[in-house]
């Protein structure tokens, strides 16, 4: 097997990133943030054959807030071919998952490590479910993913489903302050850049909500059991949580970035004070805000006495868009504790995490 990916890196060293499906809006997201992240020089892009042999300013539709970087507006687009990716020491993938498969798997296999936002990977049982700020133990599993694949270096690592990020953050503290989880049922209100462009037709979400996000609730349900739960005991595997029972109901509304989720949670056993409860999400703390990851938020959740928040205009950009705010926690009639969080669903809920990944991976050694 020939090998295009670059030597591996020290920690310190800036790191050449390739971004696969550049022209979307996780890949435009994925550039505002590493135009400005020292840890990485944008070095390749990628997208369809539609858009590749053309400067990126003529393929990509711009559609973020911010303004597109000057230094990318002249890069010439590239086919998602590892070929073309010489020299990159990391892939940011932000390919719809109906091509990601294939494709990332070829990255892979070429020795590039590899950190995906799509679903294909997310629940296959060797590959880590990663949201950097929960479950960075997971990283074990990439010495059995490169002994499954006979890979030097290469591997895939996938960040969650958007919604399912900003969820697993304050599941994670309470589970590891208080005990295991028995029920959990969340209500999310889904904001349309989730959706991508272009996205919920106008005559859809305008003056409305859609109650269905296909494909969405059942994601949630499963990704929150492998991301709480552990490793097998030769680490070769995730062991996902067999008896926490999780329900979701998932609606798009007209909102443009960050999702709102109302939550309640039941305890196996003896439940916390409310007090309780808000002290141990004010002071939970992450291994990559430990070992001074540049994006790692400097607050992990954002606790809000507010009677009225979080709200997305106001809140969504906590820690850059890397926090989960956390609001309305109050004791619940038919469970133990409920409340509100929100989450910046292209951030944290996407390029954001993947982008946290490959900071942690390169500070462990993995790259």
């Amino acid at each position: 097997m020939v090998s295009s990916a670059s030597s591996p890196s020290s920690p310190d060293r800036v790191l050449n990133a390739g971004i696969l499906g550049a022209t979307g809006t996780v890949g435009q997201r994925f550039i505002v943030l590493l135009a400005q992240n020292p840890m990485f020089r944008i070095h390749s892009l990628g997208a369809s054959e539609r858009s590749s042999g053309r400067q990126y300013s003529q393929a990509a539709k711009w559609k973020m807030s911010e303004l597109m970087p000057q230094e990318i507006r002249d890069v010439v687009v590239k086919p998602c071919d590892p070929t073309h990716f010489e020299g990159c020491d990391v892939i940011f993938s932000g390919l719809d998952a109906s091509v990601a498969g294939d494709i990332e798997k070829a990255f892979m296999e070429t020795d590039f490590a590899v950190f995906s936002n799509a679903k294909n990977y997310r629940m296959v049982s060797n590959v880590p479910l990663c949201v950097p700020v929960v479950n960075t133990d997971h990283y074990s599993l990439i010495a059995a993913q490169r002994a499954h694949y006979g890979m030097k270096r290469g591997f895939i690592v996938t960040n969650s489903n958007c919604s399912t990020s900003g969820l697993v953050v304050p599941l994670k503290a309470l589970q590891d302050s208080f005990g295991p989880l028995k029920r959990v049922i969340v209500t999310t209100l889904q904001a349309i850049s989730g959706a991508g462009y272009p996205g919920v037709a106008s005559l859809d979400i305008l003056d409305n909500i859609v109650p269905l996000i296909s494909g969405e609730e059942p994601k949630m349900e499963a990704e929150v059991l492998k991301i709480l739960g552990g490793l097998n005991d030769s680490a070769t595997a995730c062991a996902p949580l067999p008896d926490l029972k999780v329900s979701a109901t998932c609606n798009r509304v007209p909102v443009v970035d960050g999702h709102t989720e109302c939550v309640n949670v039941e305890f196996s056993g003896t439940p916390p004070s409310i007090d309780d409860v808000k002290k141990c999400l004010r002071e939970f703390t992450c291994e990559a805000q430990a070992i001074g990851c540049y994006s790692a938020p400097k607050q992990v959740m954002v606790v809000t006495e507010e009677e009225d928040r979080p709200q997305p205009r106001l809140d969504r950009n906590a820690g850059e868009g890397m926090a989960v705010t956390v609001g309305r926690i109050r004791e619940c009639p038919a469970f133990h504790v409920r409340f509100t969080l929100l989450v910046h669903n292209t951030v944290l809920g996407a390029a954001g995490a993947s982008i946290l990944n490959a900071e942690y991976a390169a500070k462990k050694g993995f790259i």
